[in-house]
């Protein structure tokens, strides 16, 4: 017994040595980076060349840029966990200037939870077994497809070998 719980420590703690590396993810921007960029001196082309494209501009704002940046760490079992996060905002005036910097890390995100209500939904309550047998026998892929595909049809009316769409019949008002 001593020796099969021995074996499952050691195969435990090989598979903790074996972790995979972390997986970043978003614009990689590291602080010697951005420490490059000067308050009321660098422009966005400076940014540019320094950081890259940022990830995502305001919504109503051209002139904030905002780089964002995440690690993740593998768990065997689990979720990926987030190691590291971070939102590097810039804010530039209409000349192109550095007016301010903002960087936001894992521990200024807020958290949001689900609401718990739920919505409620017109119309009447049908449980999965009348859901499915409803829906027994409808479906046919080669109904609007007409005879020329093997569908239905004896060469008259809609269904005449003209295709999907039923050749207008239908939908023109009088």
């Amino acid at each position: 017994m001593a020796g099969l719980a021995a074996v499952g420590l050691l195969m435990l703690s090989g598979c903790e040595a074996i972790s995979p590396p972390p997986i970043p993810r978003g614009a990689l921007v590291e602080k010697m980076d951005y420490d490059q960029l000067v308050l009321n001196s660098s422009t966005q082309n400076d940014a540019l060349s320094i950081l890259g494209s940022p990830t995502a501009h305001a919504t109503f704002n051209d002139n904030t840029w905002i780089y964002i940046s995440m690690t993740k760490d593998l768990v065997p079992l689990a979720h990926p966990v987030i190691d590291k996060q971070q939102v590097l905002v810039l804010n530039f005036d209409n000349s192109g200037i550095l007016r301010k910097m903002n960087v936001l890390n894992k521990r200024d995100a807020i958290h949001v939870h689900m609401a718990g209500g739920v919505t409620p939904t017109p119309g009447t309550h049908i449980s999965v077994i009348q859901e499915l047998l409803g829906n027994v026998g409808r479906y046919n892929p080669m109904n609007s497809m007409g005879n020329t595909f093997g569908g239905m049809g004896n060469g008259m009316g809609p269904m005449s070998g003209q295709g999907t769409g039923n050749g207008g019949v239908g939908n023109s008002m009088p």
